[in-house]
């Protein structure tokens, strides 16, 4: 209700431009793109509202030569906050988001209907655009809970994430590689904004993030309270990426949140871009395109620190699910190699 209420607002406006400005406006048709993105103490909603901009050029906007918008002519795109990879996944295929963000295990599980997915319909129609930047698992506790690695979350009070999110699977891959489950916590199922806010509260021990590094919501809990990067390494997580290879090694840098000094050992998975084979050719070919010209790389390097990780020479890495025909053809007029990254 809320998306066709904005849309409803955005169109009125055009309406009203355009009797101002003559015919300019009514000549083309404005096109809606909704970008399923995450919760918005996350670093989904940003990056979504930054690329959203971006790849935006309502009709009747100036030319990208005159200074005014370089996305895609008459698309009006609008980054949705979500419940995250799953939720996304879901909406795309019920045909609700033209487009969304998901973690690339949770997509690569949906559209192969393994894992996750294994007991419900694959999505096999579930395509790529582009892979964006790694997703850094965070696990933080209080410091006087005294959690100093996965195993002491026994017993404690620790929350996995909602409902619907990729968090929540990863959080009990991770649980399991430790030799625990939801049954040896005492589980919540929390957005990070509240557990965050339960943990200020003394409510809350420990809690599961997998975004981008700085977080907004551990970025102010750090600000208010100790806190604790509990590490997640050794056998433990090299058996992670052994059995799942979208996971990898990652690195929190000491200073990156407030009292938390040292650099902080962890994993990863990838933060990609998504979309349904119903979607347009040239429709997504054209927002490819914008999401890697040059107006759009000033906008991600200064909008946010994740955004500067958000290159063309990674934008297929980790990939497991087919690209887009109109993405592909983009990565192929830029010399990238696509071969056996497009369906059958």
């Amino acid at each position: 209700m809320e998306a066709i209420r904005m849309k409803s607002l955005i169109f009125s406006a055009l309406v009203a431009m355009g009797l101002v400005a003559g015919s300019s406006v009514q000549a083309q048709e404005p096109q809606f793109f909704r970008i399923g993105t995450g919760g918005t103490a996350g670093t989904y909603y940003p990056i979504g509202g930054l690329i959203a901009n971006a790849i935006s050029n309502p009709p009747g906007s100036r030319p990208c030569e005159d200074g005014g918008s370089c996305g895609v002519p008459g698309l009006i795109a609008t980054a949705l906050s979500a419940n995250g990879s799953v939720a996304n996944v879901n909406a795309i295929a019920g045909g609700t988001l033209e487009s969304g963000f998901s973690q690339s295990d949770v997509a690569t599980w949906a559209q192969t209907g393994t894992g996750i997915w294994q007991d419900r319909e694959a999505v096999t129609k579930l395509r790529a655009i582009a892979n964006l930047y790694p997703e850094t698992i965070h696990l933080v506790a209080s410091a006087e809970s005294g959690i100093k690695s996965v195993a002491d979350l026994a017993g404690k009070r620790v929350s996995l994430d909602e409902p619907g999110s990729g968090t929540l699977v990863d959080a009990r891959i991770i649980l399991e590689a430790y030799g625990l489950s939801e049954d040896d916590v005492e589980a919540a199922f929390l957005k990070p904004d509240q557990a965050a806010e339960r943990m200020r509260d003394g409510a809350m021990d420990a809690f599961f993030f997998v975004g981008g590094f700085p977080a907004g919501a551990i970025a102010e809990l750090a600000s208010q309270e100790d806190i604790t990067l509990v590490p997640i390494s050794g056998s433990e997580a090299e058996g992670v990426i052994g059995k799942y290879t979208f996971f990898a090694e990652n690195t929190v840098p000491g200073g990156t949140y407030e009292g938390v000094d040292e650099d902080t050992t962890t994993l990863s998975v990838g933060a990609q871009w998504i979309t349904s084979a119903d979607q347009p050719d040239d429709l997504i070919y054209n927002v490819t395109a914008a999401l890697w010209n040059d107006n759009t790389r000033k906008l991600l390097d200064a909008g946010h620190q994740k955004g500067k990780q958000i290159t063309l020479e990674t934008a297929l890495d980790g990939v497991g699910i087919p690209l887009h025909p109109g993405a592909a053809r983009f990565y192929e007029e830029k010399g990238m190699d696509v071969s056996g990254m497009t369906a059958e």
